[in-house]
């Protein structure tokens, strides 16, 4: 129940309100079940207050104190809070429908178990906000920040995201369908059971192109519009050579060399060691090299890491050439047939040194690879 003096300062004004917060700033004020329809605050100090069931529809909080303030149950429906600062503050079960949040300072706010409909949020920061089970319907999010904020179990429709910052957000069992995410930026959200639709990734101005995925967007969107994107793009895959095979000192000097000569070739040679992976996964590294690669080349001598990746590479590539080569004084591991079998994979190459390696790469390497690639990929 509100407290008649604190009403009766209220009323008298901001300026004296805010001189009596000022002196008494360990109160806590309490305003909830009242009725505030429509009244008008400007700068006024508000924090750690209570509005909670109160009557705030089409009242106006511009450039307030509300940090720390608890709104829940309130009825705050097409009300003004532009650039006010709710940081802390709890809006639970609040009515916020028509309700206006632009440049407004929601970090660390909860906002929980809300309808939120026709909404603006432009701008607004709820960076490490507790937005958990929303229900968002045609609202404005224009450049807001959600970093570190917990989005988890919300359901988000038809509404703009536009230049929205996506940081390690929680988006576990979150629903995004019909939401526009042109210019968002997307890093580390967490995505378990999030399901996606429909996301559009072009301005209003331009003809309307939709994915699925949200980190999927920003590559989509600037492939299709960064020249040097493409070009880089364009490059890898139609020059990219992967070179698999052992990094003793004496293997890696054939690798090595490989790499030399195709590199004067005008291909992009990728040697990935292996033995000295340490962070992440050796096969899931292996196979995104591989798919990013026109042919792959597999120095199958003293194998020993390499029929793993292998297996990890032909089987789920078939478009995919694979070379493989080895010394000729040596005998191919005991599982190579099981390989050999697959239609992407050559003719094993047996060579007497790594000098007659080199002078034969274009008959035994180049030729048949770029032959298969234009049999597998229809070219």
């Amino acid at each position: 129940m509100a407290n008649p003096e604190h009403l009766k300062i209220l009323n008298r004004g901001v300026e004296v309100w805010n001189k009596w917060r000022v002196e008494k700033p360990e109160v806590e004020p309490d305003f909830s079940n009242i009725d505030l329809r429509g009244k008008r605050f400007f700068q006024a100090n508000f924090s750690k207050s209570s509005f909670s069931k109160s009557n705030l529809e089409e009242t106006w909080f511009h450039a307030c104190n509300l940090s720390n303030t608890d709104f829940s149950y309130s009825n705050l429906s097409s009300s003004v809070l532009n650039s006010s600062d709710l940081s802390g503050s709890s809006l639970y079960k609040s009515n916020i429908q028509g309700a206006r949040f632009a440049r407004s300072d929601l970090s660390k706010a909860k906002i929980l178990e809300t309808f939120i409909y026709n909404t603006d949020f432009e701008l607004a920061d709820f960076s490490f906000a507790n937005l958990r089970n929303l229900r968002i319907s045609r609202s404005i999010f224009k450049g807001a920040n959600f970093r570190d904020a917990d989005l988890s179990e919300s359901q988000i429709f038809a509404s703009d995201l536009e230049g929205a910052v996506l940081i390690k957000t929680n988006l576990t069992k979150t629903i995004l369908s019909n939401v526009g995410i042109y210019g968002v930026a997307v890093w580390d959200i967490v995505k378990i059971e999030t399901y996606q639709e429909n996301l559009l990734i072009t301005p209003p101005d331009q003809p309307e192109i939709t994915v699925d995925d949200l980190e999927v967007a920003q590559f989509i969107y600037l492939m299709l519009n960064n020249e040097k994107i493409r070009d880089v793009i364009e490059t890898i895959t139609s020059k990219a050579v992967l070179i698999l095979g052992r990094f003793t000192e004496e293997r890696k000097k054939v690798l090595d060399a490989l790499k030399d000569e195709l590199r004067q070739r005008n291909y992009l040679p990728i040697v990935f060691d292996f033995e000295n992976t340490e962070n992440r996964s050796l096969t899931e590294t292996v196979s995104l090299l591989a798919k990013m690669s026109k042919f792959v080349i597999a120095d199958i001598t003293d194998a020993k890491s390499i029929p793993q990746e292998l297996y990890a590479i032909v089987p789920f590539a078939p478009s995919l050439p694979v070379v493989p080569i080895i010394l000729a004084k040596q005998k191919e591991y005991g599982m190579f047939e099981s390989i050999a079998v697959y239609k992407s994979v050559l003719q094993l190459y047996r060579y007497e040194s790594p000098e007659s390696l080199l002078d034969n790469i274009i008959p035994a390497i180049i030729t048949p690879a770029e032959q298969k690639v234009a049999e597998l990929r229809g070219k």
